[in-house]
């Protein structure tokens, strides 16, 4: 993985922008330098669970600043996915309680409020400071959509995690959407009649 500088250096990444469920979770790990050993970091989308769980709490233990922030599922159907994604990274960035040197995004958009921002495609894939924030987002949201899940155990949170997964799709058809769900979302809201 690349992406080196000196000074503080924070990395930015999102989970939760395809479940139409919940809320989006946004992560922001800041490093004050990268440790020799990174522990197999990596896009947490490839890693195992119990690994994603192993480095969540590896990042909070060496990280120097660890951010979240969180959009819900209201703020993601009033402002659009997009907008509510970067306000949930603007938000993990306030969380921090400080102004990294350099801010790293996973994606093509900036933080604006952040003159230092660079955005890096796939970035959870080639950047460190990146990939510990995807970690960090991953584990929260699937923690939240637990807890989620026992309220609403009828649409089974816990597996899928709110992503429109067959199953999930027929139990919104026989119970109705629940009040976290995504009622705007293309290609789903015919299940919200």
């Amino acid at each position: 993985m690349t992406c080196t500088f000196k000074g503080f250096v924070g990395g930015i990444d999102e989970a939760g922008r395809g479940p139409i469920a919940g809320p989006v979770v946004a992560s922001c790990v800041i490093w004050q330098e990268i440790p020799g050993e990174k522990n197999g970091i990596n896009d947490s989308k490839l890693l195992t669970e119990r690994k994603r769980v192993e480095l969540f709490e590896w990042i909070h233990e060496n990280a120097y600043r660890v951010g979240i922030g969180i959009s819900t599922q209201g703020e993601i159907e009033r402002l659009n996915i997009l907008h509510a994604s970067l306000l949930s990274m603007e938000r993990a960035l306030m969380d921090t309680g400080i102004e990294p040197d350099l801010l790293l995004i996973d994606g093509n958009y900036r933080i604006l409020s952040h003159p230092e921002s660079k955005p890096v495609v796939k970035g959870d894939r080639r950047c460190f400071f990146i990939a510990c924030a995807s970690i960090i987002a991953k584990v929260t949201r699937d923690r939240i959509m637990d807890e989620l899940h026992d309220l609403y155990p009828q649409y089974n949170f816990k597996k899928n995690k709110g992503y429109p997964t067959s199953e999930h799709l027929k139990a919104i058809k026989r119970y109705g959407p629940s009040p976290v769900h995504r009622r705007t979302f293309k290609g789903v809201k015919e299940y919200f009649v």
